[in-house]
């Protein structure tokens, strides 16, 4: 588990190395600008950062569903091999589904140069010459491999966990409050964040200004406030666990 919630503070770590030099340069400047090419960065960082989150979140549950519902096979089941073919899918995962529409908007002639929002998001190709159906329909595939499916997959292995536990002794339930109540409200948070985010980038409202700036700020600012508290209350053991792996036989 401790090395899934390293993944994820690294993941909040490079998003807000990616985000924030060029809000504050924002902030310092009369006029807000941002090339094409900065822009499309941006847009690659802040949805392979956020899109590898569910994936991660759906990773970490299964690890909690191995621990309480099949303590003895836990060993065998999550070997370091496995916990690291995991981190690599979550990646790589969304790094492939984010690259194709960035790629495709790379060469695309743009009629407006406006951008309504204060980080560049999918609402890139809103500037486009020519609105392309294509992405609108594969930005719905990926939405689903990256967000629902998850999604789907942790609500089923907590359901799992939720029985066993109601079925077992109060050991075993105050074990698994324990070990899943951080895991949930990570959850809990990066599902305000990312629900925010859709209204935002897919649902074409218009917004005023103050509101669009208010809900803005709740996506970029949920998950580098909140996660840090629910993380912390786990970074004794997470600095154990990564000495452990980095250094077996040195950690007491």
């Amino acid at each position: 588990m401790y090395i899934f919630i390293a993944a994820l503070l690294l993941n909040s770590v490079l998003l807000s190395t990616s985000l924030y030099p060029k809000l504050l340069t924002d902030v310092l400047c009369e006029k807000q600008i941002i090339s094409y090419p900065a822009c499309l960065f941006q847009w690659f960082a802040y949805y392979f950062l956020t899109g590898s989150e569910m994936p991660l979140l759906a990773a970490m549950a299964y690890d909690r569903y191995v621990s309480i519902c099949k303590p003895l096979r836990y060993p065998a089941i999550m070997r370091k091999s496995n916990t690291s073919i995991f981190l690599l899918l979550a990646w790589l995962l969304s790094a492939c589904l984010v690259t194709v529409p960035v790629s495709l908007s790379a060469d695309a002639k743009l009629c407006n140069f406006t951008f309504k929002g204060i980080i560049c998001s999918s609402g890139v190709i809103k500037l486009r010459c020519v609105s392309s159906r294509v992405l609108y329909i594969y930005g719905f595939v990926a939405l689903v491999n990256l967000h629902v499916l998850p999604v789907l997959f942790i609500l089923f292995t907590y359901t799992r966990i939720l029985i066993l536990s109601y079925q077992s002794c109060r050991e075993v339930r105050r074990k698994a409050a324990q070990t899943c109540l951080p895991h949930l409200l990570v959850l809990m948070n990066f599902t305000c964040s990312m629900g925010f985010d859709v209204i935002l980038a897919r649902l074409d409202i218009d917004f005023s200004q103050t509101v669009r700036l208010i809900m803005t700020l709740q996506v970029i600012l949920y998950s580098p406030l909140f996660n840090p508290i629910i993380y912390g209350l786990k970074m004794k053991e997470i600095s154990k666990h990564l000495k452990r792996l980095l250094c077996p036989g040195k950690v007491s």
